[in-house]
């Protein structure tokens, strides 16, 4: 009877397995589900390449040219000239120098002083460690503004104002950049600095050998931040530069604002100028500072 059938099964089988889906079908829906993630990530990008495509676009313009409604994305006419002006017109030069001095003197503090503070903090054990730790890094809560009046205070008191040792010295030392290297830190092995310690190794020598060498990408991440940070900085040179032979390039743009009226193309042709060194910057590390990011705070 059951061979007549044939498909009636027998009591207490197990019941057929269901058809896999078409391959093809599968497929189609894993493209669909890429070009979906590309689609969002290349909007998410056109959103923040936006104000920089306009500030170009600006660059190239004559001033009352720039403000239009709606905004014209391509120039009627190109204004090269603007990039050879702008030279004459500000010491520009003399800003770029300025600010890259800065960059460059509070980048390498800030990377020394927090890496060598992290190292303290992640591998050597000394009581009261955590909370001391804990209480450094809450000043990142602390606003800006809560101590800005205080801080100005003792460098006119110390007679640093108006000079670059006041911008050097606010900001040779972050709680940031101690925090991302520590967390860093903790991601290397203890048994390897036990192991240099028993080798006789001081505890310099092994920050200098092995902590270092090893922290590279985490160093680079570092070094980036702050260098961007520092070059954008406009509130610490407002605040502390008075002398015109002292400004930065977000300082001297200033000089195309008057009492009435901007020069907005020359204001957006500077902004160009000073970005171009950040782009640099960031192309040059790019590798480093993305492994950095990415493996800050693994611990294994």
């Amino acid at each position: 009877m059951t061979a007549l059938l044939g498909t009636t099964a027998s009591p207490g089988a197990a019941p057929p397995a269901p058809a896999a889906p078409p391959r093809r079908g599968r497929f189609a829906g894993r493209v669909l589900r890429t070009a979906a993630a590309y689609a969002g990530l290349l909007a998410v990008a056109a959103v923040v390449l936006i104000p920089f495509i306009w500030m170009i676009s600006s660059s190239l313009k004559r001033d009352n040219q720039v403000l239009t409604v709606p905004i014209q994305w391509i120039p009627e006419e190109f204004r090269w000239s603007n990039y050879s002006e702008i030279w004459d017109e500000i010491p520009m030069l003399q800003y770029l120098k300025n600010s890259a001095y800065l960059a460059v003197v509070v980048t390498f503090l800030q990377v020394l002083t927090g890496s060598f503070a992290a190292y303290g903090f992640a591998k050597i054990r000394f009581p009261g460690r955590d909370a001391l730790f804990l209480g450094y890094i809450g000043t990142i809560a602390v606003p800006w503004q809560a101590y800005m009046v205080p801080q100005y205070i003792m460098m006119d008191d110390a007679g640093l104002t108006n000079t670059f040792w006041a911008i050097i010295l606010i900001q040779a030392f972050s709680a940031f950049g101690v925090f991302l290297m520590r967390q860093y830190y903790m991601s290397i092995p203890d048994e390897l600095v036990e192991a240099a310690r028993i080798d006789g190794l001081s505890e310099y020598r092994i920050y200098w050998r092995i902590m270092l060498p090893l922290s590279k990408p985490a160093l680079a991440s570092l070094a980036l931040l702050t260098f961007v940070n520092t070059w954008n900085d406009y509130m610490g040179p407002f605040i502390y530069l008075s002398s015109n032979d002292l400004w930065t390039v977000q300082l001297g743009l200033r000089s195309f604002i008057g009492l009435y009226d901007a020069r907005y193309a020359m204001i957006m042709t500077g902004a160009v100028l000073s970005v171009l060194p950040v782009v640099v910057i960031f192309l040059l590390g790019q590798r480093y500072f993305i492994r950095g990011i990415a493996t800050t705070g693994l611990k294994g």
